[in-house]
């Protein structure tokens, strides 16, 4: 392998395109995320290795240069990766990977788990897509639609520290208005399931900025008694949110 993840002879391996492939446009930078954390965590670029320039990558991923750029500075801020100028520059896999604590105790728990996590995930993506459009189904009341905003608010408001916190209150929020105690309940129950490992993961900020627009389109879908929209605006949420739990805990 050359130090761009490639074979000797310059043809891309299998593993290379399998890893740097096209990425969905709804989650474009955590499945970028997801993506070069694959190629780090699969040795396609081992320790000490240069990743692909970012137009080769931005090329094969088919995102924007800014959103890779972005995905390469939140792993740079994790620990995986390192620039370094000069002839000879780039973006290089870090020698020594980060091994938290928390993240190694979440990864532990999802090998546990694991047919469960699978089982946890796909329980939370039809209880909280089908509660997005039975919300977005019933006749709110104005204390109701006020709530709602109100958490939206309150988690685009909110800290580092407490964004989690707030995010989870937003979307049981979302359930409670459904009218459904039993739904609401199970919302909780399988976002309890998976807390551990979704506090292993790194805030960046790009990912949270994409959260709270999401936030808003789903709570907009909502207000606006669109089930099509607000099912379809849940279930692309969701699946950026996969996508980095995957990637941080494969």
């Amino acid at each position: 392998m050359t130090s761009q993840g490639l074979p000797d002879d310059g043809a891309p391996s299998r593993a290379d395109e399998a890893v740097f492939r096209p990425v969905r446009e709804g989650n474009a930078f955590e499945e970028t995320v997801e993506r070069l954390l694959q190629a780090i965590k699969l040795g396609v670029v081992a320790p000490g290795e240069r990743l692909p320039s970012e137009r080769d990558l931005a090329a094969r991923f088919k995102v924007a240069r800014e959103t890779l750029r972005e995905a390469i500075r939140a792993l740079a801020e994790a620990g995986y990766v390192e620039s370094r100028r000069g002839r000879y520059g780039g973006t290089f896999v870090r020698a020594e990977q980060p091994s938290g604590r928390s993240r190694g105790a979440a990864r532990r728990t999802a090998e546990q788990m694991g047919p469960e996590l699978d089982d946890a995930l796909l329980l939370r993506d039809v209880l909280e897509v089908g509660a997005a459009g039975a919300a977005a189904s019933a006749p709110l009341s104005q204390t109701e639609r006020l709530h709602l905003r109100g958490r939206l608010e309150e988690c685009a408001g909110s800290s580092v520290d407490d964004y989690r916190r707030m995010d989870s209150r937003l979307h049981l929020a979302i359930a409670e208005v459904t009218g459904s105690a039993s739904l609401t309940a199970a919302v909780a129950d399988v976002r309890m399931r998976l807390n551990e490992m979704l506090d292993a993961i790194p805030l960046l900020e790009r990912n949270m900025r994409h959260s709270n627009a999401q936030h808003t389109r789903i709570v907009d879908a909502v207000l606006d008694g669109d089930a099509d929209a607000a099912r379809r605006a849940m279930a692309e949420h969701l699946d950026g949110t996969t996508a980095l739990l995957r990637g941080f805990l494969s």
